[in-house]
């Protein structure tokens, strides 16, 4: 049962990672800043999330 549970964790977290992606590349951010929000968030996913609902873009 751990491993299902794992699993299905694993692809929530997924999930929320891309759905930060696809709102970072929506975003109004310049070129460069949103290369730089995808890379952080694809290197360091939990802190780069983190960071990203703090800091990053909004609109």
């Amino acid at each position: 049962m751990g491993i299902e549970v794992g699993g299905l964790l694993g692809l929530i977290w997924l999930i929320i990672v891309i759905w930060a992606i696809v709102k970072v590349a929506k975003s109004s951010a310049g070129g460069v800043a949103k290369v730089l929000w995808i890379l952080g968030l694809l290197i360091f996913p939990l802190v780069g999330l983190i960071v990203w609902l703090l800091f990053g873009p909004k609109g």
